[in-house]
């Protein structure tokens, strides 16, 4: 959504509060202070320490340890829950029975039910509920996303990778952590949740937590995506790459200059008759190497923005319950399939029909 149309819909700003204010809660603080059309009015932290320091740096904004007296603030109109997943249900849950609006940070929780739980809630009070699947209000997988629809290529398959040192977490592994954020690049850019998952990790750093993993998703009409994630690479990765039929699409988080190149090259089969029993003639294309110009702009800003429009005019969220369930089933079955070794896992199917607001 362009500035001045967000700036049209918001008569006045809104109260948001922030539950969880570590290293990514600290910069929804910032870039919600950044939005005209939000007011940070309520941080909440279990860390005093945290708090303390956060009081020197802000003003009139209450600061409080606990969820309770936030949400008894009359000016929190909404709430970003930034805190471990495994709390996410329970701190999600309590917010929406106290009428206020969410924006859950990835995954949406840890258990397929109490997604579906969170989004019974929501429809029921006409709240909002976002999960914070960042990577798709990139600009550049949005780029990728408007040429693949303008384009029609058939696309054979999809690979990605996240690697680097860490940052190492206490309460997910590896694949909960990274690779959650390309299956709902995926999901998006296919408009599809995979049918099956085959994985195998391992701990590799000795801790009780699977750190790196190699995925295999497999997509309707043959479509392969693979994920290589690793919390012990030295080499810091993040990469999505989409080969078509006419094609090759490449997203590089880390390019600032060239965020997405699009090899203009692909092979198909052409359209004569096979010379032979199961042998089509392939009809290889040669072409450019563009950089198309991406428009700057910080994804968890327009993440946000997003979710002040979809507040205030009862939209549909790009990331909402169903998309959010949607990793999570594909989540629990890459787990399944680890503890069996790679066996092919079916991804469960649930569905979730959203009441209009």
């Amino acid at each position: 959504m362009e500035f001045e149309t967000l700036e049209r819909v918001c008569k006045q700003p809104i109260g948001v509060a922030i539950v969880g204010c570590g290293y990514w809660g600290i910069n929804y603080v910032r870039v919600l202070n950044e939005i005209p059309e939000a007011s940070v009015v309520a941080i909440c932290d279990t860390r005093q320490e945290r708090l303390d320091d956060l009081a020197r740096r802000t003003s009139g904004v209450q600061l409080t340890t606990s969820l309770d007296a936030l949400l008894d603030n009359d000016r929190v109109d909404a709430v970003v829950i930034c805190t471990e997943a495994t709390s996410h249900f329970k701190v999600a849950s309590r917010c929406l029975s106290a009428g206020k609006h969410v924006l859950l940070e990835k995954p949406i929780t840890t258990r397929v039910e109490d997604a579906l739980e969170l989004g019974r809630m929501a429809d029921e009070h006409s709240l909002t509920l976002m999960v914070g699947h960042t990577f798709i209000y990139n600009n550049g997988i949005s780029a990728i996303e408007s040429y693949l629809e303008q384009r029609h290529d058939r696309i054979y398959y999809l690979h990605a990778s996240r690697t680097n040192l860490g940052p190492i977490r206490r309460d997910v592994n590896a694949i909960w952590d990274l690779a959650t954020h390309d299956i709902a690049i995926f999901n998006h850019l296919l408009k599809d949740t995979p049918e099956w998952v085959c994985a195998v990790g391992g701990k590799v750093l000795g801790n009780s937590r699977v750190d790196v993993g190699f995925i295999c998703l497999g997509y309707a009409n043959g479509v392969l995506g693979h994920i290589h994630v690793s919390w012990a690479d030295p080499n810091k990765c993040r990469e999505v790459v989409v080969v078509c039929s006419e094609r090759r699409l490449v997203f590089n988080d880390l390019n600032a200059a060239e965020p997405v190149r699009i090899y203009e090259k692909g092979v198909s089969a052409a359209t004569e008759e096979p010379q032979s029993f199961g042998e089509y003639q392939l009809k290889i294309r040669q072409g450019s190497i563009v950089s198309p110009a991406i428009e700057p702009g910080e994804p968890l800003k327009n993440q946000c923005r997003h979710f002040l429009e979809c507040i205030h005019t009862g939209s549909k969220v790009k990331s909402g319950v169903e998309e959010g369930v949607g990793v999570l089933t594909t989540l629990e079955a890459i787990e399944r399939s680890m503890e069996l070794k790679g066996t092919t896992v079916k991804v469960e199917s649930y569905e979730y029909c959203a009441q209009t607001v």
